[in-house]
């Protein structure tokens, strides 16, 4: 019995507090997710306490980049104390920046055909990756002659495997759908809004499929912990 049937039902935390009860309880395994939202919004680090409960509930993990190195996604996160860079120093987190040489050789070493989406699903199975994520679409932008062609068959390979996976989208506008947000099983968008002067900032699950939601934006805030969502409140826009 694969691992995708035997952990079906289960839900995974996300690692943010307050963001798995918009969820009921988590999200479900195996399945392909979509944060999305403007720069400095929480993107990268909602991904990364994700990855790091992967880390502490004994996954392995991936974290697949072409824009920044191991130790800058690092500093990055060194304000915050939710243990990343313990976790990004374990065995347990694989890092690819897939624009290195040695990002470039890593790869390489799962086949010559099939270009990045074969590659990297390759890898995945190959290391037996629990939760993966990738930072961002700029990287397909990178990677694929033509984006619009190539995107859905990276996305539907992506969706094969038995991992869990985050998806770094740079669209600003939620009300804009592209060809991730309809493939991906759940979209997750991130707002920043300037009122009076300061900044507010929210997160609203747009799409969750298997999962009760509403549709509501939330308000986040930053501590020491990373990330934390206050389900009890609403944004108004």
């Amino acid at each position: 019995m694969s691992r995708r049937t035997q952990i079906a039902d289960m839900r995974l935390s996300s690692g943010v507090p307050g963001f798995d009860e918009l969820i009921e309880g988590g999200l479900l395994p195996n399945r392909l997710y979509v944060v999305s939202g403007p720069p400095g919004s929480g993107k990268t680090t909602f991904c990364s306490q994700f990855i790091t409960q992967g880390v502490k509930e004994g996954e392995t993990c991936l974290y697949v980049t072409m824009h920044e190195t191991k130790t800058e996604l690092m500093q990055d996160m060194a304000g915050y104390d939710f243990g990343f860079d313990r976790a990004m120093q374990s065995d347990a987190i694989q890092f690819l920046n897939l624009v290195t040489e040695s990002g470039k050789r890593t790869i390489t070493q799962f086949g010559n055909e099939g270009g990045l989406t074969n590659r990297l699903v390759a890898y995945i199975r190959q290391n037996d990756i629990q939760r993966v994520v990738i930072d961002s679409t700029m990287l397909l932008q990178h990677f694929m002659a033509d984006v619009e062609d190539e995107i859905t068959g990276f996305l539907s390979a992506l969706k094969q495997t038995d991992a869990t996976t985050l998806l770094i989208s740079e669209m600003t506008d939620p009300s804009s759908y592209s060809d991730e947000h309809y493939l991906a099983h759940g979209v997750v968008f991130f707002h920043n809004f300037l009122e009076n002067g300061s900044m507010t900032r929210g997160v609203q699950v747009i799409k969750m499929r298997g999962t009760a939601i509403d549709c509501d934006i939330r308000e986040i805030s930053f501590s020491d912990a990373g990330l934390q969502v206050h389900t009890d409140r609403k944004v108004e826009t």
